[in-house]
């Protein structure tokens, strides 16, 4: 188990990661927005710093689920043999029910993680998954099983999007659900609040102080019968209030304290009751209810948007640790894609835990973490190499990981990935970034990890770099380059950006290098930075405690 506090970014399968690094009741607030089953292939899953998509497909994961016997099948065994016994029998009945079939497959990859994170939350801790219609009822039943039905507590409706074409010949989908449990019924929740809308504030915050503040007028009537306080009242403007037969709803203190401090209402006619100002600016909005229609969903102009497919606003997720957190709880977002999560939690106090089984998704929650809070977010990230050993080891794996391997060296020097994963279909591009005063000019990235590396390697970048139209390669090598491949680089000129020295139109790097110096290891006019758009900075950034998992 991680014991070594901060905030943790995981790269692996969360099932893995839960099992073997999280503790158990070492968590405070769990959510989590899986994939959904929509027959969805989010195969361009990010946009580069120019805005354009990548021509060449990145699969970094697929969410049409397929049954397999050697997945599918051992998530049901393993429930079955385990002590939820509940959650067995009940996807054991949606197996036999819906057969063995692509709905089946998403709820046994979700059942098991379901009782991973019951185990790792505190007796105080909640979860929230986010999902969709598609299998958001299955989803609940699931829960019921595994929490048990007395600790459902909200199924939440968020407006996601507004009615758009697909209503032809149907209600338009804009919805999606998030359906919130406890671990048990001695749960945190703290009361939560929505903004008035403007004809609320019309209708009710009719009355301005000199100053232009607004407020409304509140009864100081006690509901119920209260002789003791029942006082005559004389207020700084010279007149006697008689009390209510049920008495006053706060002390002659208090009564005093809030004429001093300006906040009586005087009523103009005699026998008209005194009341309390109620200020719009001090009012925590209106009591929240299961159906959210803000925070709006993240638009394609938006600021805060990144390029990833299925991002979700900030304020959604800080309105939920809000909710069902306090400033140094434990938040934890096994699937955490683009880094929502942890980026609130990062911006509410919250310690936090984040897993994902991309290294484009690791790649760019450092990114954003950084720039939102200008390198002040400090998180120890496992699962990936921390030096050149761990480098060699990771490529030396096995053939699932050369192109993990790939897209992890790709990252160091803030390189966008290319390929999808299958053999050759990268046509000998790796990796891209762009550079120079409007990120008008292209690298390309070619990275090599086995031991046979060769010059002829390095003629074929040269020959990539022609074709493409680019004016960099570069060369990302786990084993020293030889003398031939270093002299047919030099030989190959330079580039040069108006205004800027020239620079090596072809660069060989070690792995090595590119760990110790990241970006700065590759030599371009106007050094590039993250290869996806850049995240807003947060003016409240601040350090975070420890953590005990």
């Amino acid at each position: 188990m991680s014991g070594s506090g901060g905030n943790h970014l995981y790269y692996g399968d969360n099932l893995s990661v839960l099992r073997e690094g999280i503790g158990d009741a070492s968590v405070d607030l769990v959510y989590l927005d899986p994939p959904f089953n929509s027959n969805a292939t989010y195969s361009h899953l990010f946009k580069d710093e120019s805005g354009q998509v990548s021509g060449a497909q990145i699969a970094a994961f697929d969410d049409t689920w397929h049954w397999d016997d050697m997945v599918s099948g051992q998530a049901l065994i393993e429930l079955r043999d385990s002590p939820h016994q509940e959650a067995a029998k009940m996807l054991d009945a949606m197996v036999g029910f819906l057969g063995k079939n692509p709905m089946t497959a998403y709820l046994a990859m979700m059942a098991v993680r379901l009782v991973e994170l019951h185990r790792v939350l505190k007796p105080t801790g909640s979860l929230y998954l986010h999902c969709d219609p598609t299998a958001s009822h299955y989803l609940k039943i699931l829960l019921d099983a595994v929490f048990g039905a007395s600790n459902f507590r909200s199924e939440i409706i968020w407006k996601r999007t507004s009615a758009h074409a697909n209503a032809k010949r149907n209600f338009a989908a804009v919805h999606d659900v998030l359906l919130l449990f406890s671990k048990t019924k001695g749960f945190l929740h703290n009361e939560s609040y929505g903004p008035y809308s403007q004809e609320y504030i019309d209708e009710h915050f009719v009355h301005l102080d000199p100053d232009g503040r607004r407020f409304r007028r509140s009864d100081l009537v006690n509901p119920a019968v209260r002789p003791n306080l029942r006082y005559e009242f004389t207020a700084s403007n010279g007149i006697t209030y008689q009390p209510h037969q049920n008495g006053w709803k706060v002390s002659k203190e208090v009564m005093e304290q809030l004429d001093r401090e300006g906040r009586l209402f005087f009523p103009k006619k005699e026998n008209a009751r005194l009341r309390k100002k109620i200020y719009l600016d001090e009012s925590p909005g209106v009591p929240l209810t299961d159906v959210w229609d803000e925070p709006r969903p993240i638009h394609a102009s938006a600021a805060e948007r990144l390029g990833y497919p299925t991002q979700k606003p900030v304020a959604l997720l800080e309105r939920i640790l809000a909710a069902s957190s306090n400033p140094g709880d434990v938040v934890l977002d096994p699937f955490c894609g683009c880094g929502t999560t942890v980026h609130a939690a990062q911006k509410l106090g919250r310690q936090w835990i984040g897993i994902d089984i991309t290294h484009l998704a690791i790649n760019l929650i450092e990114t954003r973490l950084y720039d939102a809070f200008e390198g002040q977010a400090a998180f120890t990230v496992h699962g990936v190499p921390q030096d050149i050993g761990g480098a060699r080891d990771f490529f030396d794996r096995d053939d699932k990981t050369k192109k993990e391997f790939e897209k992890w060296a790709c990252g160091l020097i803030k390189a966008y990935p290319q390929g999808g994963g299958k053999k050759g279909a990268d046509g000998g591009i790796d990796g891209l970034f762009r550079f120079g005063p409007a990120r008008e000019h292209t690298a390309i990235v070619s990275v090599k990890g086995g031991k046979n590396v060769g010059v002829a390697m390095v003629k074929d970048l040269d020959a990539t770099v022609t074709e493409q139209n680019a004016q960099i390669g570069v060369f990302l090598t786990l084993t020293p380059p030889t003398k031939p491949m270093l002299d047919w680089a030099r030989g190959a000129g330079t580039f040069q950006v108006d205004g800027f020295d020239p620079v090596p139109r072809l660069q060989i790097i070690t792995v090595e290098e590119a760990m110790q110096n990241g970006p700065r290891a590759v030599n371009t006019p106007l050094r590039h930075g993250s290869p996806y758009k850049k995240a807003a900075r947060e003016e409240d950034a601040r350090a975070q405690g420890s953590l005990d998992l």
